[in-house]
């Protein structure tokens, strides 16, 4: 079993030409650049936790610590303290790890999220709409009493009892699956889609959960692909110089633009969508808000707020690895992979 676990290790730092991205000689400036980016990353999760603690619980965010005081208010800063100073730690634990290593790391984690948000929406989408139908044609009463009918009916039921579950089985199934599953959500739209013109057209039916299934599933393909786009090279790039820069030059121009333009736009988002109680964002997802049809459509408007917060936190994510790898590309170290860049 060690043995075993080692290769599978070992394998996770191989890069698909077969070059070992442990190879030692990192020096200062490499650990420079590691632990900015993990403690981008640290930073992240420490403010997700104060979110968390804010809005679920009550706790004050930092900012309030010198005018509320009290033991609870440093609980947020704490949060940013042991999670910056945890990966730092484990960044210099670690010398040798080279900057393409430290971006498979980061990005085979967002992939992880990536996939675990899709079979999440998937199962999801499946079954409010289920229910939806159900509870339009008024069929639940067939299968469950009538207290279960009326909790089926209301958005923070459905939401606490269906729609978290589903969730959490998303993130179990996508650990032990590797698709992402772009190409067959793509293709769960275009049914959805056809379904609405089939029943419209050809049977004079259509229900507002009907759209609401394909809004759904559109917008978790857009805002979930777009950081396993930015990973393959996929984003247009409107430009008329880079196409003819070398490596060196193109891994300069990514690493600053990661930061610049792709960290701080991310990081925008962030801050106004969470930006306390009544944001964009906790305020929608706090209330399991839906859309003005009601009772006759999908409970899933609350989780389309959410979609805009995982957008952010996958491309930020992303950004660090696109970071590491730009990096690693200006310095000219092994094991870059070239992918087709889309340049126009």
């Amino acid at each position: 079993m060690g043995g075993v676990a080692a290769r599978r290790r070992a394998g996770d730092f191989m890069s698909e030409q077969g070059v070992d991205l442990r190879a030692p000689g990192s020096d200062r400036r490499t650990l420079v650049v590691r632990a900015a980016g993990w403690s981008v990353l640290g930073f992240l999760a420490a403010f997700l936790i104060e979110n968390v603690l804010d809005v679920g619980f009550g706790i004050p965010v930092s900012r309030a610590i010198f005018s509320d005081g009290g033991a609870a208010a440093t609980l947020p800063l704490a949060a940013y303290v042991i999670c910056v100073g945890l990966v730092n730690f484990l960044v210099f634990r670690e010398p040798d790890t080279t900057l393409r290593a430290d971006a498979r790391r980061v990005h085979n984690f967002n992939v992880y999220l990536i996939r675990a948000c899709f079979w999440s929406v998937l199962l999801i989408g499946i079954a409010d709409v289920t229910i939806a139908f159900m509870r339009v044609e008024k069929l639940l009463i067939l299968f469950v009493d009538a207290d279960m009918v009326r909790s089926l009916g209301l958005a923070r039921f459905v939401g606490s009892y269906v729609h978290i579950p589903l969730v959490i089985t998303g993130f179990v199934i996508a650990y032990f699956t590797r698709t992402l599953g772009f190409a067959w959500l793509a293709l769960l739209i275009v049914l959805a889609e056809l379904s609405i013109v089939v029943s419209r057209f050809v049977f004079s039916y259509e229900q507002a959960l009907m759209g609401d299934l394909v809004r759904y599933w559109y917008a978790a393909l857009f805002l979930f692909a777009s950081a396993y786009t930015l990973f393959d090279e996929g984003h247009v790039r409107v430009d008329v110089l880079y196409a003819g820069f070398g490596k060196r030059t193109r891994g300069f121009i990514n690493a600053w633009g990661s930061i610049l333009l792709g960290m701080s736009t991310s990081w925008v988002i962030l801050a106004i969508g969470f930006n306390g109680h009544q944001s964009i964002i906790n305020s929608p997802l706090m209330n399991f808000e839906i859309t003005q049809t009601g009772g006759v459509g999908m409970f899933i408007k609350y989780q389309m707020a959410a979609f805009l917060g995982i957008f952010a936190i996958t491309m930020l994510i992303q950004f660090v690895s696109y970071l590491f790898e730009s990096v690693a590309d200006f310095r000219g170290e092994p094991g870059h992979v070239e992918h087709e860049t889309m340049v126009s």
